[in-house]
């Protein structure tokens, strides 16, 4: 299984799984067709369907496109509001392309229909992969907009339950950012220290800090770390879920202080990152 990152928009990613040997394809959230369908091409792979994770502009937007295009394609995903679904996908449910098992996790709280794919292949010494758009980020998760604290909670509880070598793959480039924030709800953390001095290389140099995997997120990622008494005592909470809504509170405060970021060259490089293939980085 080998999966090409594809930045787009201003700090987006869309991805395109390959399975090595029948040479089907899956898109993640298209949201610029055209470039995914001048990867498939050199990639000289079959698209058979789109994994959308929600329903937002830009993860979603290549859809109708895409469809249009390539007639009788796939577009799968959990809400309604998706642009040009075919099917609606539930919690649990298994999907196979080629040697490519995905199992669809329903993981409210960004919106009320966001679905991760968990991604494994047959025999296969490769990690897993996790696309979680907005639930999960490297170091960080989505804001939640349709869902509870609780709600979010058990999201990211679930995916915490996934092997620990899954590699994760999120929906945008937040990284830097959100281990700045990080630093702050726990300065004494090694482990993020180390991560921002890795990011700040990576931002420096314009090239991606997907994939990670759930082992490190669960090292220096304070959404995941809610029952650390570090970041328990950072917010002031106890309970697990009102810890993660005091770090929503809180990250917002940091980004209002915080002195506006230029936006990184991504669209600019976007033809080049395209034809980079996922790699654990160093």
């Amino acid at each position: 299984m080998k999966v090409k990152v594809i930045p787009v928009l201003e700090d987006n990613y869309m991805y395109l799984v390959i399975e090595e040997i029948t040479r089907e394809a899956v898109a993640v959230d298209v949201a610029v067709p055209k470039r995914l369908l001048e990867i498939v091409g050199r990639e000289g792979v079959s698209l058979t369907a789109v994994l959308t994770t929600h329903h937002h502009w830009d993860h979603a937007r290549g859809n109708p496109e895409l469809a249009r295009l390539r007639p009788g394609l796939a577009v799968l995903g959990a809400d309604e509001r998706i642009f040009s679904l075919t099917r609606r996908l539930a919690h649990g449910e298994e999907l196979r392309f080629g040697a490519i098992h995905v199992r669809c996790l329903l993981t409210p709280g960004h919106t009320s229909g966001h679905m991760s794919y968990f991604l494994w292949e047959d025999d296969c010494p490769d990690p897993p992969a996790l696309f979680s758009g907005d639930a999960l980020s490297v170091a960080g998760c989505g804001l939640c907009l349709e869902g509870s604290a609780q709600q979010m909670y058990q999201s990211l509880a679930e995916l915490g339950t996934l092997p620990p070598e899954t590699k994760v793959f999120c929906g945008h480039e937040h990284t830097l950012s959100n281990l700045e924030f990080a630093q702050k709800v726990e300065p004494c953390n090694d482990h993020v220290r180390a991560k921002l001095s890795w990011a700040k290389k990576r931002d420096e140099d314009d090239v991606p800090t997907v994939p990670s995997t759930l082992g490190e997120e669960r090292l220096y990622n304070p959404f995941l770390r809610v029952a650390e008494e570090p970041v328990r005592k950072f917010t002031g909470k106890a309970v697990p879920a009102e810890v993660l809504e005091a770090l929503y509170k809180e990250r917002a405060r940091f980004e209002q202080a915080g002195e506006p970021r230029q936006p990184q060259a991504r669209a600019l490089l976007a033809l080049q990152w395209g034809l980079l293939s996922a790699a654990p980085h160093e």
